[in-house]
């Protein structure tokens, strides 16, 4: 004791290593219950062999460590979005467009997060142990800026595991919902999302004990880059899973009142802070992607040809398959079922054409006008000069079919491979036909040459159509080199999920090109960081005015890219191998 003031010592001591994490969440519990009292305390949490020799420390709380304690009402949720929003004002800034606060001036470029939000994250600069040390006084600004964004990491996984803590404790063993559900269903909701929190644990754990071992932080991409290959193959699992999970959860709140009942009663709870249930259950998937952006971030800020340059490029790699195995494992079962469902609704009045296979997949369906009949203008404002067909675009299939009056069925008219398809847009020939364009099948199922004329609602409709018909035949949806600087660039501010085959799902902060613009409100974009492109509506971006910052947003694509060939080319080398030659990035242009 010290007048009033009171200081507490927790030493939690075990003897066997495969205790490490149940003791590593009894100390956060530890953490946790004081860290809202007004007084000093440190936790110390070792584990010992036979004869109390400390073996190893896997956590201690004081004015620095304790990540759990620095962040302790925030969810993941919350904080990703927090997150998110600061990136798209940083960059406002940067661009000289005005931020969010009525006027009010961001911070620096230099940090991270807004000083002034409410919501603010936490700088590793303001932490008290680091101004104390004197650090920020010594060290060159791009350390500084080095080190927030490897603190971000380690804070944002902190986040991330309260999340999945609450998951667990209100959601999965809740009595209200486990007395309330079949083993099955329980399955079907909650996946392994167990082996999922088990993963988040020792990764936790092992980045907190990196923080603890200096307060200036020697690397984390090291430790994302093991538990990556040695731990994270759960993820994939439980993101291929996601499909049938949020069918089951659909179909189980429809037909189990209670369960209806006393979801909504947990959803309102406080504690939740107004989040739904599938907010929830999506959150390992958007953490292996978020978690690859922040690896990419701390690549772009190390230095080149570094050991920590070296790190960072395979741990950014480990992510990217493993992301890549989750998306491809989703389109996969989607795709499989899709097929299913649209050959079970086709009827074929004389060749038929086999729908499903393994390397077919659905780009675009919808319905078209087709026009028929002379080209004047008193037929043009027939309707007898219309009549609807509808189409179904696959990466190598295309069907012309005629909705049956039940509109339940497909009456296919004709087929054509996809290679066999030509388009010719009809812009330039009046207004009347805007929205029109051909369709020209060089062979179709009777093996002959057939052309369609096809109208659509929208200018962007055509556009779209031509573009999923024959993409690689347009020129003018290539991209211009993304070496110019000028290069019209976006950057979303609203997060917009895809409706059809041919949209792009965005995510707020996200950087695009931008290939294609209608006057009705879409664009066709690549994003940076992936090279995933599509259709998007242009309320959910807002333009990058400055040629700097676009010309930053490349330079820090070359350099990723760069840094990764690299390394490809010197295991191809180890391996006695020509590394294959690449061209200064640009968007990969393949087939949808």
């Amino acid at each position: 004791k010290n007048g009033r003031n009171q200081e507490y010592i927790f030493i939690i001591c075990v003897n066997n290593e495969n205790l490490a994490i149940p003791v590593y969440n009894l100390s956060r519990y530890v953490f946790n219950s004081f860290s809202s009292m007004q007084c000093a305390f440190n936790v110390y949490t070792v584990i010992c062999d036979k004869r109390s020799q400390c073996v190893k420390k896997i956590c201690s709380k004081s004015s620095f460590c304790a990540i759990m304690c620095l962040c302790p009402d925030v969810l993941y949720q919350e904080y990703r979005d927090t997150s998110k929003q600061q990136e798209i004002e940083q960059r406002r800034q940067r661009d000289g467009l005005p931020t969010a606060g009525s006027g009010v001036t961001a911070a620096p470029a230099l940090q991270l997060q807004l000083r002034n939000s409410m919501h603010s994250l936490s700088l590793w600069q303001n932490l008290e142990a680091v101004k104390d040390s004197g650090l920020l006084k010594t060290l060159e600004p791009k350390e500084i800026i080095l080190q927030e964004a490897m603190f971000e990491l380690v804070t944002s996984e902190a986040s991330y595991y309260k999340s999945l803590e609450l998951l667990e404790t209100h959601f999965l063993r809740n009595p209200l919902l486990v007395n309330t559900l079949s083993q099955s269903d329980m399955h079907f909701l909650f996946s392994n999302i167990e082996d999922i929190m088990k993963a988040s644990e020792r990764f936790l754990m092992d980045l907190e004990h990196r923080i603890e071992e200096s307060i200036l932080i020697s690397d984390v991409c090291d430790i994302v880059q093991t538990h990556a290959v040695n731990h994270f193959q759960v993820f994939i699992s439980y993101v291929i899973n996601q499909a049938y999970q949020e069918k089951n959860y659909r179909r189980i709140l429809q037909e189990n009142a209670l369960f209806r009942e006393n979801m909504s009663m947990l959803e309102n709870q406080p504690k939740v802070k107004g989040l739904s249930f599938t907010s929830f259950l999506i959150l390992p998937f958007q953490r292996i992607t978020r978690l690859k952006l922040l690896v990419q971030n701390i690549l772009k800020k190390v230095e080149e040809n570094s050991e920590r340059e070296k790190t960072a490029i395979s741990a950014h790699q480990e992510l990217e398959r493993i992301v890549k195995e989750c998306n491809e494992g989703v389109r996969k079962m989607s795709r499989t079922e899709e097929l299913i469902s649209i050959e079970k609704t086709l009827e074929f009045k004389s060749k038929s054409v086999p729908v499903i296979s393994h390397s077919r997949w659905l780009l675009k369906k919808g319905e078209v006008q087709q026009m028929s009949g002379p080209k004047s203008t008193r037929t043009m404002r027939s309707r007898k000069l219309y009549h609807p067909i509808y189409l179904f675009l696959f990466n190598n299939l295309l069907l012309i079919t005629k909705r049956s009056s039940s509109g339940e069925k497909f009456q296919v008219l004709d087929s054509c491979s996809r290679s066999m398809l030509r388009t010719e847009d009809l812009e330039d020939q009046g207004q009347m036909l805007a929205c029109a364009f051909v369709l020209k099948l060089l062979e179709n199922q009777e093996d002959r040459e057939v052309s369609y004329m096809l109208k659509t609602e929208s200018i962007s409709d055509k556009l779209r159509w031509i573009y999923a018909l024959t993409p690689n035949r347009r020129t003018r949806f290539l991209s211009t080199s993304t070496s110019q600087p000028d290069s019209a660039q976006v950057q979303c501010i609203q997060s917009y999920s895809s409706q059809e085959p041919d949209e792009l799902s965005v995510e707020m902060a996200d950087v695009l090109h931008i290939l294609e613009c209608t006057d009705d409100g879409w664009m066709l974009g690549e994003r940076l960081h992936d090279g995933e492109r599509g259709w998007f509506p242009t309320r959910v971006v807002e333009k990058i005015m400055s040629a700097e910052v676009r010309a930053q947003n490349l330079k820090e694509c070359q350099r990723i890219q760069q840094a990764q060939e690299g390394a490809q080319g010197a295991r191809a080398a180890s391996r006695g191998r020509r590394p294959a030659k690449s061209p200064q990035y640009t968007p990969t242009w393949t087939d949808l």
